[in-house]
């Protein structure tokens, strides 16, 4: 996206969200201030429960520039990443990389 990030992270046992927050931003700071661009004062985040599905995190974050019309459904969102481990579950569900266009109804 143009002005925001979402992540979907896995934490570990000793690490909390805000630790994980702050660690990122204050990596990312200094190329920011480069481009004479800052954080917003706050950030939303959702802690997913363990009974709570993944699949329609995942589909939000990745369908979400798609739904905006940033790419047409031919084109490969170059500023999405996703682990290999993750990949190997919703990779075969994707129509080779791009989104199915059901998934936008």
């Amino acid at each position: 996206m143009p002005d925001h990030v979402h992540l979907l992270v896995r934490l570990g046992q000793n690490s909390n969200l805000s630790s994980v927050v702050r660690l990122f931003k204050g990596r990312l700071t200094p190329l920011l201030r480069r481009h004479k661009a800052a954080w917003q004062q706050s950030f939303y985040d959702h802690c997913l429960h363990p009974n709570e599905e993944l699949l329609p995190v995942f589909l939000y974050i990745y369908l979400n520039p798609y739904r905006k019309e940033l790419f047409s459904l031919d084109q490969v969102w170059p500023g999405y990443f996703c682990s290999s481990e993750d990949w190997g579950w919703v990779g075969p569900l994707t129509n080779e990389c791009h989104p199915e266009p059901a998934w936008l109804r």
